[in-house]
């Protein structure tokens, strides 16, 4: 863990500083002012969560105790950057599987529900192996491609977990999500969502960077992406691969690393910010 560790300061310190920052060069089309914005957010129907599932499966930012103070930190430093940046669209990616992100995910989205004074919409690009639904407890009647690909409105399809965060799932898992991933379509409804329901936030938990092409494909459209390595699992290798691969279309706004093994247990991951 302490090479896991050195690797994350010196990712952070030979960081490109002539990446992208403009998120305005990776729209389709520029945003437009709201309109009716609490009209759009009223047609959602709000997800009844079982306090009891989200705790056995480590979701524990839908109520404030002592083992929410990291993901509290984390939601905090994570919309501190993203606001000073101007940066709405936040990727949330792994090294490799089995490292959190999606859990991460989840509490970072209910933390904000907590906190209230901000709106996000968190969507479930993950479609290989859609696991948000199990982690929440629910399991959305239409899948997110069908909003997607414009054959329903986001709020026929999308659901809140508070008043001001929603969540759009996968039903079903995909054998090629890269066509859905990448077509104008989903750039599109991506604007208009963004447009219509103008969420401070826009949370993308994606497929692993470096099992497949989908979370590549996706950096062009988000303005900044949240890395979780596991301690005694992700390499050093595979961070500076991340690392560059991120740097090529898009900003890192800072890493996660999970499953850190503390004096203090109240902790249990470690985070650098860029």
């Amino acid at each position: 863990m302490e090479k896991l560790q050195k690797a994350i300061a010196m990712a952070r310190k030979d960081r490109k500083q002539g990446g992208p920052q403009d998120p305005q060069s990776r729209r389709t089309t520029a945003p437009e002012k709201p309109q009716g914005v609490a009209g759009a957010w009223d047609r959602l129907a709000e997800i009844h969560a079982d306090a009891k599932h989200l705790t056995r499966r480590r979701v524990v930012s839908h109520e404030s105790s002592e083992s929410t103070t990291a993901f509290d930190v984390l939601r905090t430093k994570v919309m501190q950057q993203m606001q000073q940046n101007g940066w709405k669209r936040l990727m949330i990616t792994s090294p490799m599987p089995e490292c959190g992100k999606t859990t991460l995910a989840a509490n970072l989205a209910y933390g904000i529900v907590r906190q209230g004074e901000k709106s996000a919409i968190l969507l479930e690009m993950d479609l290989r192996k859609p696991n948000l639904g199990a982690l929440i407890g629910f399991k959305p009647e239409h899948d997110i491609r069908d909003m997607l690909m414009g054959e329903l409105p986001f709020h026929e399809q999308a659901q809140l977990l508070g008043e001001n965060v929603a969540v759009s799932m996968a039903n079903k898992s995909s054998s090629d999500p890269n066509r859905f991933l990448t077509s104008q379509s989903t750039a599109t409804v991506l604007d208009e969502i963004e447009r219509d329901y103008a969420p401070d936030l826009m949370i993308f938990d994606m497929p692993p960077l470096l099992v497949n092409d989908d979370a590549r494909s996706f950096l062009p459209m988000v303005d900044c992406v949240l890395l979780v390595a596991r301690a005694e699992k992700s390499t050093t290798k595979q961070l500076d691969v991340c690392e560059r691969e991120i740097a090529e279309h898009t900003n890192v706004v800072g890493i996660v690393l999970n499953h850190c093994r503390f004096a203090d247990e109240t902790q249990g991951y470690n985070f650098e910010q860029y």
